[in-house]
């Protein structure tokens, strides 16, 4: 296999992710102008977010209990699922209510299933050595992708139409990526036979539970902080009188910074050893839910400065998860562990989700995040645990 060739598939790849996961976080990036024009309460209008996550979270049940990742081949289904995604994000510009939107959100979070899991599954099929790094880079594509309706925003919230049809393009790009330049990677391996139990499986195997549960820990805050940050930095400028468009900027910049978050911390574990590096990231993004909401309403510089350093390491640790459970699970049945731990993971994050803006009501930006700050420390600490473990001379290459 030629060197330059899996690079070139990483990043084919990691393109193409960015653009069909832009679709997550469409419909919430417009919130403030749905809001006014459909009188949504903030209950209703968190939906929209949350509606993703449930139907991510049944596709992904389905997906690992037919070992669909594993039947059948992953660019197929990386393709199919992000055209049938940006057209269910693209009838949204037909509707008029919540009470349409919210199944159309949920029908896009089911058909992303079939995008992210998979798409981790091809590019373990690129790489034996460098795989944190890899999939690092995948994460960090799919982490700017989620940022990139923000900024989107930038350039008029009013027009949300043409912004959710913007997005629904980019997917259907991202689709056509993969079936144009992307093909099998050399380690790919035949299609498995249907096994009902593989679902269950991936949390016999002690090296893989372990590492799943470092990431339930880390979706604990991640999703939490994804979707309620840009909604801090804009009651905090707003109260302070600054321009909208530099809240929607900030907020781009603050999730996106994830980004280079991934790919750091990708190269560092492949180097240093995942479990390390994955508990650094958790400790540093665990303090800054202690601290963010102390600058809430302060030096807006201060407020952003710091949520990009949280943007950049709340899913700067996400890599190494997926990649452990692609060094420890059984190789034949990869996709089915990978998407049975983000099916567990994303379940979790509805609760905080509905969590932060309950205790915003209650006590205000300044405490809400802390909440979230167990998730991180608990993640480190299952993580410590595995790099002790025999299992773990499997992890890098012997980095752990």
């Amino acid at each position: 296999m030629e060197e330059n060739s899996r690079w070139r598939a990483m990043l084919v790849l990691g393109l193409a992710t960015l653009f069909a996961m832009s679709l997550w976080f469409s419909a919430s990036a417009v919130v403030p102008t749905l809001q006014k024009l459909w009188n949504l309460s903030a209950s209703t209008a968190n939906w929209l977010t949350l509606a993703v996550q449930l139907g991510f979270v049944a596709g992904t049940l389905l997906s690992a209990l037919f070992n669909l990742p594993d039947l059948i081949n992953p660019r197929h289904l990386f393709v199919m699922s992000a055209l049938c995604a940006a057209a269910s994000n693209a009838f949204l510009i037909f509707v008029e209510s919540p009470a349409a939107a919210i199944p159309l959100r949920f029908i896009t979070g089911l058909f992303l299933a079939g995008v992210y899991p998979p798409a981790m599954k091809i590019m373990a099929t690129w790489f034996r050595s460098g795989r944190g790094t890899a999939i690092g880079v995948l994460i960090g594509a799919l982490t700017l992708g989620k940022a990139f309706p923000y900024f989107v925003n930038t350039f008029g919230m009013e027009n949300w139409k043409h912004n959710l049809l913007i997005v629904s393009i980019l997917a259907v790009v991202g689709g056509l990526i993969v079936v144009l330049f992307l093909s099998d990677g050399p380690y790919q391996l035949p299609a498995a036979p249907f096994d009902f139990t593989q679902a269950g499986k991936a949390f016999g195997n002690r090296g893989v539970r372990l590492a799943n549960c470092g990431y339930f820990g880390h979706m604990w805050e991640l999703y939490a902080m994804w979707a309620s940050a840009p909604l801090m930095i804009r009651a905090s400028f707003a109260a302070q009188g600054i321009r909208p468009q530099l809240a929607e900027a900030a907020s781009f910049a603050a999730i996106g910074a994830g980004a280079a978050g991934c790919v750091i911390a990708g190269i560092l574990a492949d180097r240093m050893g995942r479990t390390l590096i994955a508990s650094a990231a958790m400790v540093m993004s665990g303090t800054c839910c202690l601290l963010i909401g102390f600058f809430f309403q302060q030096n807006p510089i201060w407020l952003v400065a710091l949520t990009i350093f949280w943007g950049a390491t709340v899913v700067a640790d996400s890599a190494q998860f997926s990649t452990c459970v692609t060094e420890l699970a059984d190789p034949r049945y990869i996709g089915t562990a990978l998407t049975i731990q983000t099916c567990v993971g994303f379940l979790l994050t509805m609760v905080t989700i509905e969590i932060i803006p309950r205790l915003v009501s209650v006590v205000g930006w300044r405490y809400a995040f802390i909440a979230l700050a167990p998730g991180p420390f608990l993640g480190a600490f299952f993580m410590l645990r595995l790099r002790g473990l025999p299992e773990a001379v499997s992890i890098a290459q012997g980095k752990r």
